[in-house]
């Protein structure tokens, strides 16, 4: 079952008075869930003097809080004003109906890797390995090439984190290589989707023309052993039959 996670999106204002004096003033507008679907959402909007807490719109009480005395003040004028509290409910509604959105786009997306190998051009070795991760979230990922679990740094390549257009990313990097018996290569992939680092073994396929050598040879095989029961099984049928006079009347 999955557990539902905090949700927290918010924006600052500041605005500076006064830099030889040191007075600032800091607005700081949040949107609390702890849900999925945003059903329990809160809308705080908070204004800060010199990093002190003055006065505070709270969704869940449905009205203005003043921390000082001036602030208080403040707080009285606001919550008298219908239309400064239509705008916070409305606020609010807004903070739910997009909470989904936000849990989307907050909860990382694990990449799809797929490895394949193509021939090298123009370059010293004779085959390329590419290791491609499709649509993970968020961009900031790391992969890596691993030859008998060793890091590789040379004759290798890669791309940028390519955006899809869909929030989801994808990128590609290559190894230039020539095989060696018996050696083990690997794609390793780390994002913060995976509790640890993914990895992916390149498994060379058998060499073209020995498998069609082995297919042809084991149908050579199999034909000559259909060939040789055939044989024996009219040999037998045959015998049978001379030995067996047909009886008379």
């Amino acid at each position: 079952m999955a557990q539902a996670q905090g949700c927290s999106v918010f924006l600052v204002l500041f605005l500076a008075f006064s830099p030889g004096g040191a007075f600032y003033l800091s607005v700081l507008e949040r949107c609390q869930s702890s849900s999925t679907d945003g059903h329990d959402a809160v809308l705080l909007d908070q204004v800060y003097f010199n990093k002190i807490l003055e006065v505070e719109y709270n969704s869940t009480v449905g009205k203005v809080i003043g921390y000082t005395e001036k602030a208080e003040a403040l707080a009285i004028i606001l919550n008298n004003n219908p239309e400064f509290i239509t705008h916070e409910i409305w606020k609010t509604n807004l903070c739910k109906r997009n909470t989904p959105l936000a849990q989307k786009l907050l909860t990382p997306v694990e990449p799809y890797v797929q490895l394949r190998l193509e021939k090298a051009e123009y370059s010293q070795h004779q085959q390329m390995l590419i290791c491609s991760a499709y649509d993970f979230y968020p961009k900031q990922i790391r992969v890596t090439w691993l030859r008998d679990g060793k890091e590789v740094t040379s004759d290798v390549t890669s791309t940028d984190e390519l955006p899809n257009g869909n929030w989801l990313y994808q990128i590609h990097t290559y190894l230039e290589f020539t095989p060696k018996p018996g050696e083990k290569i690997t794609c390793m992939v780390e994002h913060a989707s995976l509790k640890k680092p993914n990895l992916y073994d390149w498994e060379p396929e058998p060499d073209s023309k020995w498998s069609k050598i082995v297919v042809g040879s084991a149908g050579l095989l199999l034909g000559l052993v259909f060939s040789i029961a055939g044989f024996i099984y009219y040999k037998t049928t045959s015998n049978g039959e001379d030995v067996c006079p047909e009886e008379t009347l």
